[in-house]
């Protein structure tokens, strides 16, 4: 599976080890930056991970920033991203398998490396179930997000 990652300065650390992690269990890695501790702002690398999503470029990403959240509301205004802020491994997986996310935010200020590896190897390991119910709440969602992409 391809994967993209991206962090601004305070996640750009913890990208950093996820990237080799992300590879170790054998998936290609994109990385849309950052590329260093210098301050920037979350909402552009959400953006590029997001777009990358979209495009076609990577079917699951991972976005890290100080708390996670900045992160996720960013991510989630690009239509067709479903991210999540998870810092447990059954939120991690459960979000794929009901939910269809595609973007595991995680907040570099909040957990550990060892931690993040386990919450991006549940995630990474989770498909979606395709139950009706879950189909059917997809629906909703993209419905939701169609309606608001036009106004």
């Amino acid at each position: 599976m391809r994967i993209v990652v991206g962090a601004d300065h305070a996640g750009y650390p913890l990208k950093e080890a996820l990237k080799e992690f992300i590879a170790g269990l054998g998936h290609e890695v994109l990385d849309v930056g950052t590329d260093s501790t210098e301050s920037v702002d979350y909402p552009d690398f959400a953006r590029a991970l997001g777009e990358a999503i979209v495009q076609g470029k990577a079917e699951r990403g991972v976005l890290i920033c100080g708390s996670g959240v900045g992160a996720s509301i960013a991510a989630n205004k690009v239509p067709g991203v479903r991210a999540a802020v998870c810092h447990d491994t059954y939120s991690a997986h459960q979000g794929v398998e009901h939910d269809d996310m595609n973007v595991l935010t995680l907040g570099a200020r909040v957990i550990g490396v060892e931690l993040a590896k386990e919450l991006v190897r549940s995630y990474l390991a989770a498909a979606f179930t395709g139950e009706e119910r879950h189909v059917r709440r997809l629906g909703k969602i993209r419905a939701i997000e169609a309606e608001y992409s036009k106004r």
